[in-house]
């Protein structure tokens, strides 16, 4: 459930808590107000492209939390699976942006949006005001129906795209592998040359970086040898060194030890100093002495790793990267030089596949078949609800040229709202009004199925009045029995169901325009009825309507 949503600095919005409820929770606001910025703002937070004048005027950043609380186990699991921190069953997603730029937290850890799609994906399903316009595409509906058949469907559709992923990766090879006598010859060539290449380098892994460090050593010997000819003559033992300064210090503090004992310590440390100086100066004069620049041996490393580069710049950029390639390689040539052999091969995997393709579409196929009776059959009895009288609802299958992730089927709604007409699809048939009651219908039945907690209709009541907005409303509320629901509404009908009402209103403060948006008390619920009713003027007559619209709204509810 969506328990609340804080706005800073979004549009008109400087800054807003707003604390939702169970039930039906309706927006209502004059045009321009700023309802669709709470959409939006969920919707931005929720990680959907944020409108480049989305941050509010004069403020460097914008901010939007959503605090979800869940109960279910499977939910809460899934995120402490992703690492994140879940103290109790409080999620708060969040969104800044700043400067184009977004940050996206879940209970305080950063995600990226794939980790934030897949949670908003099982806490809220928001239909804006254009998603009924979905309903003009087939993909659409395959999506409505395996919605509405994912229990029967089970691990159908998992192994379906795993069958079609490894049919479409046979299909691939067959095709690459396909070729004439001239061309395998000229790829066994190539092949091989590659192969020898490679092979006649005898490349150890890891032997370019010793050579390379012998290359730098040799290269730089000379200055190496200027450098130490310094060290040891600041620290050697000729005259004016620094061992030669400890040895005459030990021949001064030898003959006056016998005087204090003290001065035994002195020289037990100044013998480990003289110690450690000659270990130095003879590692030096040993390291020095092997450091002999040897020219045939330098041209032969320069030329070693010449080849290695050579073959790095053709096959990889690592000794092993050559060596895997040339494994590779190797089968490659096999299936070259026993082509016949493994062509054939090839082509019975790709016939096993295809008929485990075959098998599972099938599978899912007549499951498709029998829950599409169910849905539509569910659908139109939504529909007859929604004032559509005389309609009638099924979905027509057809086959897709070829086998896709979601098998052959390619089903399709198709309508009939007057007595005698054909079946039709539904874009060559509904209106936009008609499509959005469609779509309202389609959502009450998979509510009944989907996981989802909250719902938000933006604008449902488009094209829509009279009767039909009654029913509408009353819909809504039959869906609000089981889920948490938002509606954002012009119509008095279905404002007058609302569980929970709110009011979105623009003022005017030190010439700046603000974007309020409060929790209507009883009376303020019926001044907003009225308004709704009568417009500007709200008449005694009006204001009697709007207690009697809420008085039946309240008493045709069946929760």
């Amino acid at each position: 459930m969506l328990s609340g949503i804080h706005v800073k600095n979004i549009a008109l919005i400087d800054e807003a808590t707003i604390n939702f409820d169970k039930g039906l929770n309706i927006l209502t606001g004059e045009t321009g107000a700023g309802k669709s910025i709470i959409i939006d703002s969920i919707n931005v937070a929720l990680g959907k492209k944020a409108l480049k004048d989305m941050v509010r005027k004069g403020a460097d950043d914008a901010l939007v939390e959503l605090f979800f609380i869940v109960h279910e186990s499977d939910i809460i699991a899934m995120i402490k699976s992703m690492d994140i921190d879940m103290e109790d069953e409080t999620i708060i997603i969040s969104r800044r942006l700043v400067n184009g730029r977004s940050i996206s937290r879940i209970n305080g850890d950063v995600v990226s949006a794939k980790i934030l799609k897949s949670i908003a994906d099982r806490l809220i399903d928001i239909h804006g005001q254009h998603e009924h316009q979905s309903l003009l595409y087939k993909s659409k509906h395959l999506e409505i129906l395996d919605r509405f058949a994912k229990e029967q469907l089970g691990s159908k559709k998992q192994q379906l795209a795993e069958a079609y992923e490894v049919y479409k990766g046979l299909n691939e090879q067959l095709l690459k592998a396909s070729m004439d006598e001239d061309k395998r010859l000229r790829e066994i060539s190539l092949t091989e040359y590659e192969i020898n290449e490679i092979n006649e380098a005898n490349l150890i892994a890891g032997e370019d970086i010793e050579l390379m460090d012998r290359y730098k050593k040799m290269a730089n010997a000379r200055q190496i040898v200027e450098g130490f000819n310094v060290v040891r003559g600041i620290v050697g033992y000729e005259s004016g060194g620094l061992g030669d300064g400890i040895s005459r210090a030990l021949k001064s503090l030898y003959p006056i030890q016998e005087y204090d004992e003290m001065i035994v310590d002195f020289i037990e440390q100044m013998e480990n100093i003289d110690n450690l100086l000659n270990d130095f100066n003879r590692e030096t004069a040993d390291y020095m002495s092997d450091l002999i620049f040897n020219e045939r041996e330098f041209i032969e490393i320069d030329k070693r790793l010449d080849l290695i580069n050579r073959l790095k710049s053709k096959y990889g950029k690592t000794i092993e990267d050559i060596l895997v390639y040339r494994d590779e390689k190797l089968e490659e040539l096999k299936k070259l030089e026993n082509y016949e052999e493994y062509f054939s091969g090839l082509k019975q995997k790709l016939n096993n596949a295809r008929i485990e393709l075959v098998d599972v579409s099938e599978a899912v196929s007549k499951v498709r078949q029998v829950q599409s009776r169910l849905l539509t059959s569910s659908i139109k009895a939504a529909l007859i609800d929604l004032n559509f009288l005389d309609v009638e609802f099924e979905m027509s299958f057809s086959k897709t040229s070829d086998y896709t992730r979601n098998g052959i089927d390619e089903p399709e709604f198709v309508i009939s709202t007057n007595p005698g007409e054909d079946l039709k699809p539904l874009g060559s048939v509904a209106s936009g009004g008609e499509l959005s009651r469609v779509m309202l219908a389609i959502k009450s039945v998979l509510a009944k199925v989907d996981e989802l907690d909250s719902l938000i209709f933006d604008e449902i009541d488009s094209g829509i009045s009279g009767r039909t907005a009654q029913r509408v409303a009353g819909k809504l509320a039959i869906i609000a029995g089981k889920h948490q629901v938002f509606a954002i509404t012009h119509l008095p009908q279905i404002a007058a169901m609302a569980d929970h009402h709110y009011l979105i209103e623009k003022i005017i403060k030190n010439n700046r325009t603000f974007t309020v948006v409060k929790l209507l008390n009883e009376d303020s619920t019926i001044q907003e009825i009225a308004r709704l009713l009568g417009g500007v003027e709200i008449t005694e007559k009006t204001l009697e309507n709007a207690i009697e619209m809420k008085s039946l709204a309240s008493n045709s509810k069946k929760y």
